[in-house]
């Protein structure tokens, strides 16, 4: 068994440190938040195909919708509601239930 010289091992110390330590089983999965009334991220930018998962963290009931796009049905304290983005272009959504809370997709 070789063992490492001093400069061998700093360099596998350097690697270690800049790889991932784990790899997303799904690097086109994005997740928004719902919590005290407000979407987090408000915005986000997908690459086509992306999957994102919303979930609800209020004690509140929410929906998201997108007006002819896309529709949870209401969404009790952490239910999720999962959406797959296949075409490009801007989705604004909201909480039916609460319209003042928006959100934004951006689709490349």
């Amino acid at each position: 068994m070789k063992t490492l010289n001093r400069r061998d091992f700093s360099v596998a110390v350097a690697a270690a440190i800049l790889l991932p330590v784990t790899a997303r089983a799904d690097d086109n999965a994005m997740e928004v938040h719902i919590d005290n009334f407000v979407f987090q991220p408000p915005e986000l930018n997908i690459k086509l195909g992306t999957t994102v998962t919303w979930t609800n963290r209020d004690d509140i009931p929410h929906t998201v919708v997108s007006a002819g796009k896309f529709r949870s049905k209401t969404l009790d304290t952490d239910d999720k509601f999962t959406f797959t983005f296949t075409d490009a272009g801007d989705y604004k959504y909201f909480c039916s239930l609460h319209p003042h809370m928006t959100g934004m997709i951006k689709v490349e």
